[in-house]
């Protein structure tokens, strides 16, 4: 049997992913990208968050075969770093045993090579400088300005500004919600130092958490740190009250003192680089009859303080791909379980998300917070399949985010019971074994 030719908007992250999926199952792939060829131009700087890789993505890369050319070019983060207005530091470690780390990737070189991937194959066709400006669900016509062109079966990977997505709200009166964070994001930059090294610890995420506010800082290959400062939008201490260099110098040196002292070209850096504006995408259904479905950011855009966006866009690719084996070209069936299968999953991680903004900007430095925390860790070497921190659900295993987030509820009421003495030790041994299955 012939097999459809797929058309894929968008050669992002999850494009090219998608595309290298269909295309070991013999699918014909054209992806179109708005954007130049990444291997051809040089990027611009200042418009993206580093990425962290963890065991969601790192599944999906093994699955089309590709992790061992990108793992050289990661580096393992253990653990935050935190640091306080004074200067100290202390690690907060992401999990029990060593094997347990994110990591770091330059977001330019996963996506180059993920597309020369999907070119490799022989079946996929990326089409560059292609915007699309209007998708005809109907007649089945994507229109890219002056190019027109005809599609049979089609995946919107194109971002949270999908044009797709709106094509699919209009065509299905699909319920849709974009959540602003009130909070932008603005890049910058550490260098190396004077002999070529690191100015800070290279394993770890470095935070800086001020309540309302953050600095974050991770490393690359090239020893600099590409730092980015999340800030509310308007209001004291916004993007918009900061106006001119000696107001930057004046909120570093008040609440990142030490991070001031390594950026030579923080002024610069900020009045030049773009503000990214960050808000959480719902929307259900994420398909069209058996033509049209979304992937990726299209689908659920996240806020990224779970290290998640990637992650859960590319375990999307692998759910996906898992369907289309398993239903052999029956797309009515393919994207209707795809559908109810990863909606709840999509809006799990983007509540999960804001909630760890919360919690990385303020609480780690709590002493409640880091109370819990130990008790988190216990808890877990104790009851092993039972008991597993959240954060270490999302980014060390692949149970569906949905299912972490209930299970996330239940830790998170049991040990606050404990912790003020509403239950004692027994009781919460036992509350565990009765309200937490195995899932190891």
């Amino acid at each position: 049997m012939n097999k459809e030719k797929i058309t894929c908007i968008g050669a992002g992250l999850a494009g090219p992913l998608m595309a290298s999926y269909l295309a070991q199952q013999g699918y014909t792939v054209d992806i179109y990208e708005q954007r130049s060829d990444l291997r051809k131009v040089t990027q611009s700087a200042g418009r993206s968050i580093n990425l962290a890789l963890s065991a969601r993505g790192i599944h999906a890369l093994k699955e089309v075969g590709i992790y061992d050319q990108i793992k050289p070019f990661t580096i393992p983060m253990k653990g935050r770093m935190i640091h306080d207005k004074n200067g100290e530091t202390h690690l907060q470690a992401y999990g029990q045993n060593k094997n347990e780390m994110i990591y770091s990737v330059s977001r330019a070189q996963l996506n180059m090579d993920l597309m020369t991937l999907a070119e490799e194959t022989g079946k996929v066709e990326i089409h560059f400088n292609q915007q699309l400006e209007k998708a005809d669900l109907i007649n089945n016509k994507l229109n890219f300005g002056k190019n027109q062109v005809s599609f049979e079966k089609i995946i919107g990977c194109d971002g949270s500004a999908s044009p797709l997505r709106k094509a699919i709200i209009e065509n299905s009166k699909a319920d849709y919600l974009k959540k602003p964070l009130g909070h932008g994001y603005k890049e910058l930059v550490i260098p190396p130092s004077e002999s070529g090294d690191y100015l800070l610890e290279p394993n770890v995420l470095h935070i800086w958490p001020r309540g309302k506010f953050m600095l974050i800082a991770l490393p690359n290959l090239d020893r600099t740190f590409t730092c980015t400062l999340f800030l509310p939008v308007t209001g004291t201490t916004s993007f918009e009250s900061i106006k001119n260099e000696i107001e930057i110098i004046e909120l570093f040196h008040n609440y990142f003192p030490d991070a001031l002292e390594i950026m030579p070209t923080l002024c610069n850096d900020f009045q030049n680089n773009p503000i990214g504006i960050l808000a959480s995408v719902y929307c259900d259904p994420w398909h069209v009859e058996d033509k049209a479905v979304l992937i990726g950011d299209a689908a659920h855009a996240v806020v990224p303080f779970f290290g998640q966006g990637m992650n859960a866009s590319f375990q999307d690719c692998s759910v996906l791909n898992s369907l289309i084996m398993k239903y052999d070209g029956d797309w009515t069936q393919i994207l209707n379980e795809y559908s109810s299968k990863q909606i709840e999953n999509g809006y799990a991680i983007a509540d999960m998300a804001i909630e760890n903004y919360l919690e990385m900007r303020d609480a780690v430095n709590d002493p409640v917070y880091q109370k819990r925390r130990n008790l988190e860790l216990e808890l877990e070497r104790k009851f092993p399949d039972r008991f597993i921190p959240r954060y270490s659900m999302v980014s060390f295993h692949q149970i569906p985010y949905a299912e972490v987030y209930r299970r996330g509820e239940i830790q998170l009421k049991l040990m606050n019971q404990f912790l003020s003495n509403e239950i004692i030790e027994p009781e919460l041994y036992q509350l565990i074994n009765s309200q937490l299955n195995s899932i190891l």
